[in-house]
């Protein structure tokens, strides 16, 4: 019979999880002010940077359903150890990046490390705490992760001025290996004997569309794909899709159940999720490029600008609540999708000589609106599922909100690009008109997701039941 925790294994436990949720939501964001920097030693143009953000966001969407199955299957503190050891040789191999396919591919490493840190860690947590401690444990264990998006880009810009762009991953070196330790001697083992199969052919299936999608979307930018294999690529994606909901009807044992789809709330809250993110997901890597690049900014400049978008999102969160009860979730997300894609289309006016005010408030504005629509459709999408498809739909939730940041990323990649050739043409070495026809176009993709929300029924209101604290924007 097993030892029982005590107190004080318990509290380093809940650190070290934290720990983790931090290292993994921190390395999603610090990259973005220090990209043209990279781009300057790598020798690569800025605008063409992308896929190191693509790369990261896209290996934590494919590695995110694995992970409650292997930590089932072979133990809470030994793929958390594995997750952490990935993860932190990932950062040496980013640091130590000659090219940018070098570090594309350590990014790759870095993310299956850093995609089984929280699903794995908060197991761990639920497995080992009393239920009566449940909540405050979470709640404990999200804080960290809520931080490290807002101090990511700030901390990157300063991290480029005060040193160089390599200590943006060297800083995870020593915390990976004091958590390596941690978790070998306070982690908790659980695991599951009677684990199910992991269905791989449906995973794959599902990995196949994502990045082929991915690589149709990017490739033409990154790679030079010509248009035909870019259509191959789209089509091969689509067929995967297609070919898993075949498959789940028939599979006793899906890894994600069609029956999920069956909830109204949940299937119009997905969809919603994953297309209005574009625009949102791809706001982080379009501002720091956008105000380095044509504004003149250095990188901790950039870095300080996104402060304002982090304070007005954690003081819109006060009023959302009230917001939905007041008046639903369909005319609150119905409204406020078309004013984050407002938001984002204002940024096409941007010029030289904007006021320093002026576009404080443009950014708190859009950070607040964001904010706003991030809560709303996350608890509309969870809000029916009940403990039954709690963690087959929530799992499912993760890997959509990692997929759409990733497509936010290579469709305003793409854009620029396009753009940026087309423009150059007629103002070359002039980069503000690019952004400026990318973020109009991002902004009317946001919008136009407005129809997804109409489905919603106009008597949805309240909030989720039993909000899970770790849920994250």
């Amino acid at each position: 019979m097993s030892t029982p925790p005590t107190a004080r294994s318990l509290t380093i436990m809940l650190w070290l999880v934290a720990m983790g949720f931090f290292m993994q939501t921190l390395d999603a964001t610090i990259v973005n002010t220090a990209l043209p920097a990279m781009a300057d030693s790598l020798n690569e143009l800025p605008l063409h940077m992308q896929s190191v953000v693509i790369a990261y966001s896209l290996t934590m969407a494919v590695m995110i359903p694995v992970s409650g199955w292997l930590a089932d299957r072979f133990g809470t503190r030994r793929v958390f150890f594995s997750a952490i050891l990935i993860f932190t040789i990932g950062s040496i191999l980013c640091a130590s990046a000659p090219t940018l396919d070098w570090l594309v591919l350590a990014r790759i490493v870095q993310g299956a490390g850093g995609a089984m840190l929280l699903p794995v860690g908060r197991l761990a947590v639920l497995r080992t705490f009393p239920a009566e401690r449940y909540l405050p444990a979470l709640s404990f264990v999200a804080i960290p992760g809520l931080i490290g998006p807002l101090i990511g880009p700030t901390l990157g810009g300063w991290l480029v001025n005060a040193a160089s762009w390599h200590w943006i991953f060297l800083i995870n070196v020593p915390v990976g290996l004091c958590g390596c330790i941690a978790t070998y001697f306070f982690m908790s083992d659980s695991r599951n004997p009677d684990t199910a199969a992991f269905d791989y052919k449906g995973y794959l299936l599902l990995v196949a569309g994502m990045v082929a999608i991915s690589f149709a979307l990017d490739g033409r930018t990154e790679l030079g794909i010509r248009h035909a294999a870019v259509l191959v690529l789209l089509i091969l994606g689509l067929a995967c899709f297609v070919a898993y909901g075949l498959y789940a009807t028939r599979a006793p044992q899906p890894i994600f159940s069609l029956d999920l789809f069956k909830i109204h709330t949940f299937s119009v809250g997905l969809l919603g999720n994953l297309f209005a993110r574009i625009g949102s997901g791809a706001m982080p890597y379009l501002i720091p490029l956008l105000l380095q690049v044509s504004l003149g900014y250095d990188a901790f400049e950039a870095g300080l600008m996104m402060l304002p978008i982090a304070a007005a999102a954690i003081t819109s969160k006060r009023i959302v609540t009230w917001l939905i009860t007041r008046y639903g979730y369909r005319r609150v997300l119905m409204v406020n999708t078309l004013l984050v894609g407002s938001a984002i289309a204002s940024f096409s006016l941007t010029s030289t000589g904007q006021p320093l005010w002026l576009r404080l408030v443009q950014l708190a504005f859009f950070g607040a609106v964001n904010s706003v629509q991030f809560t709303a459709m996350n608890t509309l999408t969870l809000k029916d599922l009940g403990i039954g498809g709690a963690s087959s739909g929530n799992s499912l939730f993760s890997l959509v909100q990692m997929l759409s940041m990733s497509l936010g990323v290579t469709v305003a990649g793409a854009l620029l690009s396009a753009f940026t050739g087309i423009i150059a043409r007629d103002t070359p070495g002039n980069s503000l008109p690019a952004f400026h026809a990318t973020f109009l176009c991002m902004g009317i993709i946001t919008a136009g997701t407005m129809w997804i929300f109409a489905q919603v029924s106009t008597e949805t209101r309240g909030m989720l039941k039993k909000t899970d604290p770790s849920e994250r924007a």
